[in-house]
Order: C-alpha cells, then structure tokens, then sequence
C-alpha cells in the first residue's frame, strides 16, 4: 500500500470520526438529524453553503471543463458569483418563513405556502431525481480521487464502492452535524490545495500565466474563445441565467438555511462569499495546464486532467493530501444530498399517505433509505459516460423548473394557486425529459432557427414555458379555486 492511498484512508477516518463524534451527546430526531436543531452560527452556515461550491464537481470537473471545453467553462464563475447576489433577498425570506412555520425540507415549503400536500410530493420527487444525477458525480469524482492517487491499486469501480460504503455510514451516524464539522477542515485544505496548484503549475511549466495562456492559444487556436455554435455566448448566458435560478432550488440547500440561527448570516455570506467563489479561477488554471502536459484526455476522461498532471508532478505523499482533500470534497456534500433524498422520501412522499406515523419512525425510515438511494447512484456511477458538468446541467434543467412557483409564493398576494404551480413544474420537466432521452437539442427540433436561439439551453425554454403555463392556469382556475379548495389539506 503506497503513502498516497494511506494519507487518503487517513482522511476517511478522520471525517467518519468526526461524524461519530459530533452527533455525540444530542437527540438525533428528525430536526437535529436534518437541520442541526436550526442552531448553526454564521460560520457552519457559511460552510455548509460553500460545501455546496466546492464539490468534486469544482474539484475535477471545473478543470476538466476548461481542459476540455476552453473559454466556456467560465460559466461556473459567473452562475456561482451572480447567485450570491440573488441570495441576499431571497434566503432570508425563505429563513424567517421555515422558522415561522418550523420546516425542515423543501417540500415542506410549498406545502406551507400553497397548502397542497400533492404540490409537496411533486416538489420531492423532483428533488429526488434531480440530485441522483449530482450524488453521482460525487462518488464519480470520489472514484476518480481513490483510484488515480492510489497509482491504479484500486480500481474506479472499487473506490466507488468504498465510498458509498463510507458515505452511507457517515450520514446515518451524524446526518448534517458531521457534514458542518467536516466542512471546516475540507474547505481549510481546498483553498489551500486549489490556490497552491492554480498558481504553482502554471509558472513551473510555464513560466507564468501569460506564457500559459500564449502557449495553448498556439497550440489551439480559438480554444479561449466561445466558439461561433454550441457552447457559444447564447448558450453560456442561458446557462448562466438556468443555474442561477436554480442554485438555490436544490433540497440540501434548503437544509442549510433552516439550519441558521439567524436569517443575518445570508446577507453576511452574500457579501463575503463573491470573493470566495474567485478560487474557482485556480482551478480553471490547472486545466489550462494540463492541455499541453497531459494530452489526449477525450470525453469523460477531461476529468482526469487535475489528478494525471498532479502524479507527473509531485511526489505520491503530496498526491496522497490532494486525494484526501479531494475526499472531503465528495463527502461534505455527497452526505447532504443523501440526507435530503432519504429526508423527502420518508417525511414528505411516505408521511403523506401514513399521516399518522411519528417523526421517530421518519427518522429511522430515513436512515434506512440512505444506503438503498447510495445503490441506486452506485448504479448510475459505473454504468454512465458522461462527464462530470453533463450530469450537473442535467440536475440544473430539472431543479430549476420548481423556482418560478417559489418566487411568486414569496409575494404578499401569491396570484399563483397550487394547480397553476403543478401543471408549470410538470409541463417544465416533460419537456427537459422528453429533449434529454431523445438526445434532442434546440438546433435539431428547430433547424430553421437562428443560430443563436439553437444554442440556448434547453432548461431555459423549459423554464420560459413552465412559466407561461402556471400563469395560464392559475388564471383558468382563479375562479374556481374556491369551490375546488377542499376542506382539509389532507383531502388533496
């Protein structure tokens, strides 16, 4: 066993005690076990937040992309920076109203605010299969790390097995304290590792940034540019615009703002948090690197770039503190993701039709689920090709089409009704399903477009359209809503 494999289980158990030793001495219900008892200062919230940020998708997927793709993997910076400033308004609304009504998912939101338990269990359903694609990159990238640091002793199906193991046990044991208290140290060792490879490579292999940039505009030219079709500039600001709606939409997240003491701490970390998103631009520098030092890496395997250029760097006990922070990286938010789709399986689709179970049997519910939902994404993860950024695009089309129904529940006077919500969400998501399985794009159902409407994103047309239709809708039943309005929720 190599020094690069050790320093990685070290890490492990590191992050499996810290899980075991958090959840000690505490009640572990259902809102310890989900939201932490809604007792978390301004720093856990800010890094529970920013666990959301960097994952292994930032880890390897952002200097995949720019090894890959080039200019328009800058997205990630934009989407990520310009959902700060969307946030300063919009969590501490959502905070203040959770507190108010005492939520501790997602779903409960829109039950609470549409007062229909059916928009509730679609609201978790699209959770749920929205973040089976992202749980996936997480133990795609946790394969990735085990295996390339471990010099191939362990294989990527292996790795990923050890850490769905790893993963299962972490969350069944702590639920959200260990997330926070792992996150600390993960997110310590990322700033770290990121600005030290972003700035190290480039002027060790190059010189400096400038001589980086010059040598791969020779050897590629137009790569840092936005190519004239496909990921052109109606494409990168559709995406953007998509992901920055959507940012806020994923279930875990809704677990961290309910877990705040206070609804301060999200115009704090809006502030500060602008500036800690720039650490991106290192990894994308690592890519950049990699395009001429470790050539070749086609499709998926771009994912690979930051790790292969690592080992023909460094020595393995270096490689060894990469892979264990690029551990951390799965862990914080793979543990956040699995406790949201087990917490809205079992609280907001099960409850719903067994009103009268207790929340101590939710809870075990909950934690037996973890480990069925970790197979499920075990599955995806060995049986699928696509890269790391594909797969959170996709989760990004789905999320995204429950954010108009959540900004208008925000008004005083929500003109939208539950079925004007329903019908917008479903008619967004069949028209991202039915594009997705049919390997469809804009461009190939509309050829006669011009080339800048065939590039947008098709979670943005979706949007748009689920828009127009829960408008249309609430309109239509605005009249009848009173008489269809049952007398108890627990009617719908």
């Amino acid at each position: 066993m190599n020094i690069a494999l050790l320093i990685i289980l070290a890490f492990l158990l590191l992050s499996i005690f810290l899980g075991i030793r958090s959840s000690k001495g505490k009640d572990m219900d259902l809102e310890q076990w989900t939201v932490g008892g809604r007792g978390f200062g301004a720093i856990f919230v800010f890094l529970l937040m920013a666990g959301e940020i960097y994952t292994t998708f930032s880890f390897l997927g952002g200097s995949g992309w720019a090894y890959g793709k080039g200019a328009p993997a800058l997205y990630v910076l934009i989407y990520i920076t310009l959902s700060y400033v969307l946030s300063y308004w919009l969590l501490p609304e959502i905070w203040r109203y959770a507190k108010e009504n005492k939520l501790m998912s997602q779903s409960d939101f829109f039950v609470s605010k549409y007062k229909s338990p059916s928009l509730g269990i679609l609201a978790a359903l699209v959770g749920v299969v929205s973040m089976i694609p992202v749980i996936v990159v997480q133990l795609k990238g946790l394969g990735i790390i085990v295996s390339e640091a471990s010099y191939g002793a362990i294989s990527m199906s292996e790795a990923v097995w050890m850490g769905a193991i790893s993963l299962t046990i972490y969350v069944m044991i702590s639920g959200i304290h260990g997330s926070v208290w792992t996150a600390v140290i993960k997110d310590i060792m990322m700033v770290a590792i990121i600005g030290f490879l972003g700035i190290y490579l480039p002027i060790h292999y190059f010189d400096g940034f400038q001589p980086m940039f010059e040598a791969v505009d020779a050897a590629k030219p137009g790569f840092l540019k936005f190519p004239d079709q496909g990921l052109s500039v109606s494409w990168f600001i559709s995406t953007v615009i998509l992901l920055v709606f959507g940012f806020y939409m994923w279930p875990q997240v809704f677990s961290a703002v309910y877990s705040a003491r206070s609804g301060k701490v999200f115009r704090k970390n809006a502030i500060i948090s602008p500036l800690y998103t720039l650490m991106l631009l290192f990894v994308f520098f690592v890519g950049f690197t990699a395009i001429l030092k470790v050539p070749g890496l086609v499709g998926a395997d771009a994912d690979l770039s930051l790790l292969r250029l690592s080992i023909e760097t460094f020595d393995p006990w270096f490689i060894g503190i990469i892979g264990g922070a690029g551990l951390l990286t799965a862990l914080v938010p793979g543990s956040m993701l699995l406790m949201s789709v087990a917490t809205l399986l079992a609280k907001n689709v099960y409850k719903e039709f067994a009103p009268a179970v207790s929340d101590r049997h939710i809870v075990r519910l909950a934690k037996l689920l973890v480990p069925i939902i970790a197979l499920i994404a075990v599955y995806f993860t060995l049986n699928g090709g696509e890269t790391m950024s594909a797969l959170i695009l996709m989760g990004y089309s789905l999320i995204t089409q429950l954010f108009p129904s959540l900004l208008f529940s925000l008004k005083r006077n929500n003109p939208i009704n539950k079925f004007g919500a329903i019908a917008g969400i479903i008619t967004g998501l069949a028209i991202v399903i039915c594009i997705t399985l049919s390997q469809s794009t804009i461009g190939t159902l509309f050829p006669s477009l011009p080339q800048a409407a065939k590039d947008l994103n098709v979670g943005i047309i979706a949007l748009a359209v689920n828009f127009i239709v829960m408008i249309t809708v609430s309109i239509a039943f605005r009249k009848h809503a009173v008489q269809l309005e049952p007398k108890s929720v627990k009617d719908i």
